[in-house]
């Protein structure tokens, strides 16, 4: 075999291993950025936000929550359970007119245990649960964040004395965290078309838009609840 043979072998050989060293580093790295991009919609956005612009260090996040996450399968919620917590939902609703702090706790609560019943990790694990959240309903899962962090607050630092700013900020929260409940609650059909709808506007979802009649129950406006 002559010299120029062995060479050409020899470099045919380095460029097969430096491939398939390229290939292993993408597949540990994970999905790559524009992947990342169209699973997690806004919480690309904000994970990006939370690292100060440091997309690297956004994208190894979110690329960790899906490998620890990634593999979840959602359980079927039975209908007894389904109409138990749709009830319960409307019940918190209809309480925010009276008692809108007590009304936010349990809306937090109920998510919790909602996702609990799903297979997401138990509500004492909040943070574990939101990340696994995150994965499954990214479009979603900051109405979640949202309203356990208002029920949280409670009223240090939310008032501006009168209780309207604070009113307004958790009915806010309740109507945005409402979307995660809806899908969360709702069958498998009614998941999947709310993925194909995530075009809609995060200000229609935020500001509760009550123009169709399936969300009349949270028609009420900022001045038809009581201040706490």
């Amino acid at each position: 075999m002559s010299t120029g043979v062995i060479i050409a072998l020899i470099v045919i050989l380095a460029a097969v291993v430096l491939i398939a060293a390229v290939l292993t580093l993408r597949a540990r790295r994970g999905p790559g950025g524009q992947n990342l991009k169209r699973r997690f919609g806004p919480e690309y956005d904000r994970a990006v936000a939370r690292h100060d612009g440091d997309t690297k260090a956004a994208e190894h996040e979110l690329t960790e929550r899906v490998e620890r996450h990634g593999s979840l399968r959602e359980r079927s919620l039975e209908p007894a359970q389904r109409e138990q917590y749709e009830a319960r939902w409307t019940a918190a609703q209809e309480r925010f007119v009276d008692s809108p702090r007590e009304a936010v706790a349990e809306a937090d609560r109920l998510l919790a245990e909602l996702a609990a019943a799903r297979g997401f990790p138990d509500g004492g694990r909040y943070e574990e649960q939101v990340d696994a959240l995150s994965v499954h309903h990214a479009h979603h899962v900051h109405g979640y964040r949202r309203v356990h962090s208002v029920a949280r607050t409670g009223e240090s630092g939310m008032d501006n004395g009168d209780g309207r700013t604070g009113t307004e900020e958790m009915r806010e929260a309740m109507v945005e965290a409402r979307a995660l409940f809806e899908d969360l609650v709702g069958p498998a059909r009614h998941r999947d078309e709310s993925r194909k709808s995530v075009e809609r506007s995060d200000g229609d979802r935020a500001h509760g838009r009550a123009d169709g009649r399936a969300h009349q129950p949270w028609g009420f406006t900022r001045r038809h609840a009581k201040g706490s």
